[in-house]
């Protein structure tokens, strides 16, 4: 009965229409402010600014010219190695003396060019055809280096010309000396076998390296140059290392892709 008379009582009593209604907190505001001030913003960064994108790709300092596998032409014993790993040699200078059954024959380079690795050694039975050395296509000491970097197929077609990329060169500590900087030159649209690129860098275990996720698509790129560093290169430090590059030098690559809008990617 008494929970009975007390709503009885709320029914007689008059509505309390002259109390004013009070919608939300002012800390309540505070934070819907707040909220529509942040969509706010988004909205017009999403339309007016930009985000920048790279793409990751190991890489080889060469020449540019690339390099070539010295193979033998005769089947027998190596009595002589007539060069040296690092020396530059004219075109049809001698390499290797093998001794055949039918006399002595000399193992000539091809082209002239420095020679990066030789897989010879006196003493060792080679047959037709065996690699025995690397050659790389340089004429000069003073040709200027390049980067090749070998890029997944499918980011290939999102580089632009002339793209800046930075470039982590193994023999150089990037927390001292910072980044190598380069553009790119070309993008070769194929994508590359593990041999095409044996062949290109006169070394068969970084074709296989390259590759072992899928063919890739080689980007050449082209080193800034620099009057100021010891290297004749630009780095992202003021000086550099203290010392010159040398060519088949491996390094990471970081090639920078066109900006693009938040907005794009709701977009079809």
């Amino acid at each position: 009965m008494q929970f009975r008379q007390q709503a009885l009582a709320k029914l007689q009593s008059p509505e309390e229409l002259d109390l004013p209604v009070r919608f939300a907190r002012p800390q309540g505001w505070l934070v819907l402010s707040v909220t529509v001030a942040v969509m706010a913003a988004a909205s017009v960064w999403a339309v007016t600014g930009s985000v920048a994108s790279t793409v990751s790709a190991p890489a080889v300092l060469t020449h540019g010219r690339g390099s070539y596998i010295l193979q033998s032409p005769a089947a027998g014993q190596v009595t002589a190695v007539l060069a040296e790993e690092g020396e530059r040699l004219p075109a049809d200078s001698p390499v290797l003396k093998v001794r055949t059954a039918d006399g002595d024959a000399v193992v000539r380079t091809v082209a002239a060019g420095r020679i990066t690795a030789l897989a010879a050694t006196v003493g060792q039975i080679i047959s037709t055809g065996a690699n025995v050395a690397a050659v790389e296509k340089v004429s000069d000491a003073d040709d200027p280096l390049y980067a090749t970097l070998y890029v997944p197929a499918q980011n290939a077609a999102s580089i632009p010309a002339h793209a800046a990329v930075d470039l982590t060169v193994q023999t150089v500590p990037s927390q001292e000396y910072g980044v190598l900087r380069g553009h790119v030159k070309s993008v070769d649209r194929t994508a590359q076998s593990a041999q095409q690129i044996a062949a290109f860098l006169g070394d068969g275990q970084l074709g296989e390296q390259f590759t072992k996720d899928g063919r890739p698509v080689a980007v050449l790129v082209r080193l800034d140059t620099s009057a100021s560093t010891k290297s004749g290169y630009a780095w992202s430090s003021a000086d550099g290392p203290p010392y010159r590059l040398t060519s088949m030098t491996m390094a990471s690559g970081a090639i920078r892709l066109a900006d693009q809008r938040p907005v794009d990617w709701l977009l079809p």
